[in-house]
């Protein structure tokens, strides 16, 4: 036996790769248990509009943005491994409470059963006190779930710049991203069928519990990488070759806790505004994508969630983002890097630039639509995966300009902006909605009336947001430069 072999590089850093994607495949499936199960099963029990559940996910969205702000920094003080088991029991925690809402709304109001609530007649003072009772209910659920759902991205990015060179970055990023299009991809075929079979209740608290079993795996497997067992020399050094090209030639098996920059301090940087131009003018498009896609279906073409076609649409919806994202999202920057030689910061900004065009196909979706349900579904589809390649590569731009330390506080910072876009725009489309409906052939808006002149305005901002972002990012940092303490 030849003890001189050469030594083969472990490959475990895709391992922690594979748990990041399934936590935010889990993270995606319980945000998305509201928006396919209000419409068709909550709506009718509650006596909601589309104000109400408009006003449930801004209030998500702004706990959320707010949060957020903390989240970042907590995750870079107690660390990845604790910080992640923290976030996801509070988020599945939050997720399984929903199911008591309807219980609590019939317990405050004394209400014998879920068809006598449904039964009151529409605008009468009851049914206006059960709609606003559940709404709150709803809320606070949401609540508990945004507080967890906020430290999940900040863990993420700060575990991905841990165990993976600059040069990999936004491919790993990209996959584990592509675990918010899997977790919607899967969604429409399982919650609606859960909740048509065994009430929308247990839909909550199935797909909740999720995250309990990821938080047995995380346990046991993760490390950093100079700590894991399951991480050999030459993927240590392949991980840290960034130090290394940067003149630190030895690799430490325990490196020093890097510091970190005080949240004040970040908002005094360029870098950290580039970074919130990216989040603020994009974010909102994807939750508005996430929350809605599921009822304007629904409300526009007549077909429900739970039924064959609705979930079909839904999940052609996020196949193309799966595919489109993972593929464009990882590898186009990478193209630029090696095969054209790029600066790391250069070549992903030449790729969001490519990505930031795909949005625009959204002012088709609304013509295109009258045509077949289909070209909407696939315009959609379009959007947000000129979405997710974006988002895979704005986060690694954290990474790339900003010290280990400092890595969550930042991706936190920018959580926050994306979840206030969030709220703006998830309370504006229910207003809208609502408003227009109510208006109907008397509302015109590019040649749509009512409800799809609408969902048209909302498009219109959808196309337009990713350039906007692009050419202020540019501005603010127009060249890499690493942020030094």
């Amino acid at each position: 036996m030849n003890t001189n072999a050469p030594q083969k590089m472990t490959n475990y850093r895709w391992v922690i790769c594979a748990m990041l994607f399934l936590a935010t495949t889990v993270n995606y499936m319980d945000r998305q248990v509201l928006s396919l199960t209000w419409k068709d099963f909550i709506a009718p029990e509650f006596h909601w509009t589309h104000s109400h559940y408009g006003d449930i996910t801004a209030a998500f969205s702004l706990f959320y943005a707010f949060i957020s702000l903390f989240s970042g920094k907590f995750i870079d003080w107690v660390g990845t491994k604790k910080g992640y088991l923290i976030a996801i029991f509070i988020w599945s925690l939050g997720a399984c409470l929903h199911a008591g809402c309807g219980w609590l709304t019939m317990y405050i109001h004394e209400l014998e059963s879920k068809e006598v609530m449904q039964a009151i007649e529409a605008g009468s003072t009851l049914a206006l006190a059960i709609s606003t009772t559940s709404v709150w209910l709803f809320m606070a659920c949401r609540i508990a779930l945004a507080i967890g759902e906020s430290g999940n991205f900040p863990a993420a990015i700060k575990v991905t710049a841990e165990y993976f060179p600059k040069k990999d970055r936004a491919l790993a990023t990209s996959i584990f991203n592509s675990g918010a299009s899997v977790g919607a991809l899967v969604a429409p075929i399982s919650i609606p069928f859960l909740a048509h079979a065994y009430g929308w209740e247990l839909a909550f608290i199935i797909i909740g519990g999720l995250g309990f079993f990821w938080m047995g795996f995380w346990y046991f497997l993760y490390e950093k990488p100079e700590k894991c067992k399951y991480v050999n020399e030459k993927e240590l050094a392949y991980v840290n070759q960034d130090d290394a090209n940067a003149g630190n030639t030895t690799i430490a098996k325990e490196e020093p806790q890097e510091a970190g920059i005080p949240i004040w301090k970040c908002f005094l940087l360029r870098h950290t505004w580039s970074y919130i131009c990216g989040k603020f003018f994009t974010d909102g498009v994807w939750w508005f994508l996430l929350f809605w896609a599921p009822a304007y279906f629904s409300v526009q073409y007549g077909h429900r969630s739970d039924s064959t076609m609705g979930a079909t649409l839904i999940f052609v919806v996020y196949l193309i983002v799966t595919i489109v994202s993972i593929v464009a999202g990882g590898y186009l920057p990478k193209f630029f890097v090696e095969r054209c030689g790029m600066e790391a910061y250069s070549g992903r900004l030449r790729a969001m630039l490519i990505f930031a065009c795909l949005p625009i196909f959204a002012l088709f979706a609304q013509p295109l639509g009258h045509y077949s349900v289909w070209w909407a579904a696939i315009i959609i589809g379009l959007a947000g995966a000129g979405h997710q390649s974006w988002s895979a590569n704005l986060y690694s731009t954290v990474g790339d300009m900003f010290p280990k330390g400092a890595i969550a506080t930042i991706t936190g910072i920018g959580t926050m902006t994306g979840g206030i876009a969030s709220f703006i725009i998830n309370k504006s489309a229910g207003w809208l909605f609502d408003y227009t409906e109510k208006l109907g052939s008397d509302f015109h808006f590019f040649g749509f009336e009512g409800l799809e002149g609408g969902y048209m305005i909302i498009f219109c901002y959808c196309a337009v947001a990713y350039l906007i972002a692009w050419a202020c990012m540019k501005i603010l940092v127009p060249k890499y430069k690493k942020v030094e303490i």
